[in-house]
Parts: structure tokens; C-alpha cells; sequence
């Protein structure tokens, strides 16, 4: 996905992931006293997981961060001058000198208010929130990287579907 993305949390743009390598790429920044936010919204289909968010090459930083945060569900609802990041599940400021590097369990800290998480995200929607408040333009790009889960998760989880089936069959015969 390419190009010039909503601008508005309660109404991101829509990306449709596949499982493997998706790259998002935008332009945020700052003329006059109106930053440029973007927002867009991805849902990880049943099955898989969000496994990783690296920043690509090509990402430019105004004032030496930029912002990306991340919130469950198909919006983000947080406003954009609160006291903290209550409503997302976490946040980060990533700058030139992570470009290649996988940001996601830095995302996840839960710094300042954000619920916060342990990578992988499990199926489902994110909202994600991305800001440079500098002035000029910001170049962003990102790889979600969507996979299927590791397999002692999916090993778990098969046994445990097994463990059910025999309790229901076990309940059905007596």
C-alpha cells in the first residue's frame, strides 16, 4: 500500500494484509501549525499472527523521532493531544537509526497510559496512528509481517481442540 492515507482515526484506511510481507508506505509531517497524521486500519485473519513491524529503508524523521501507535478494533478512538495513551495498546517513537529493525516489541511497551502487549498480536483489527511533528515532510514505510503462529501455539492449541472432542464424546455416549 502506497500513498496518501486517511487523515482521520474514526475513518482509517482500509489495508488489505496477506500472510507474509505487507509494506505500507506514507508521507506525514508538519506546514504551518496543522500536523498531518495517518491513520489505516488492517485485520490479521484467524489462523495467524502480526509477528513483526520493521521499519524499512527510505522512513525520513523530522526533529529526530516520529510516532506510531497501535489500537484494538477498527478505529483509533485516543485524541491526538491527550496526557497519555490510555485507549492504545501501545506506542513508540521510531527514528532513522531503527530502519531495518523489527520495532513491534518496542510498541508494546505500554509506555504512558497504553494497555500494552507481548508480540505476536493474535487475529483480529488494528488501528494504527502515525505523526512527525516536524516541519516538512516525514517518509514512512513499514513491513507487517503476518505469519501463522509458532507451532507449539498451534501444537496447543490442536490439543486442546482434541481434549474437547473427547469430553463431548465422552458426554454424548453416557
Amino acid at each position: 500500500m502506497s500513498g496518501d492515507l486517511s487523515g482521520n482515526g474514526l475513518a482509517p484506511t482500509s489495508v488489505t494484509l496477506e500472510p507474509g510481507s505487507n509494506q505500507i508506505f506514507g508521507v506525514t509531517g508538519r506546514v504551518g501549525f496543522d500536523p498531518d497524521r495517518d491513520y489505516f486500519t488492517v485485520t490479521i485473519p484467524v489462523g495467524y499472527a502480526f509477528v513483526a513491524l520493521i521499519e524499512l529503508a527510505g522512513t525520513t524523521v523530522n526533529n529526530q523521532v516520529s510516532f506510531i501507535g497501535i489500537q484494538g478494533g477498527t478505529q483509533v478512538t485516543v485524541e491526538t493531544f491527550a496526557n497519555d495513551a490510555t485507549g492504545l495498546l501501545g506506542w513508540s517513537h521510531y527514528q532513522s537509526a531503527s530502519v531495518d529493525t523489527d520495532i513491534l516489541a518496542a510498541v508494546g511497551v505500554g509506555a504512558a497510559g497504553a494497555t500494552g502487549f507481548v508480540p505476536p498480536l493474535q487475529a483480529g483489527d488494528y488501528s494504527f496512528w502515525i505523526q512527525d511533528t516536524g516541519n516538512g515532510d516525514a517518509n514512512y514505510g513499514f513491513e507487517i509481517v503476518v505469519a501463522l503462529p509458532e507451532p507449539r501455539v498451534a501444537a496447543a492449541l490442536l490439543l486442546g481442540c482434541a481434549a474437547l472432542a473427547v469430553a463431548r464424546a465422552r458426554r454424548t455416549r453416557g
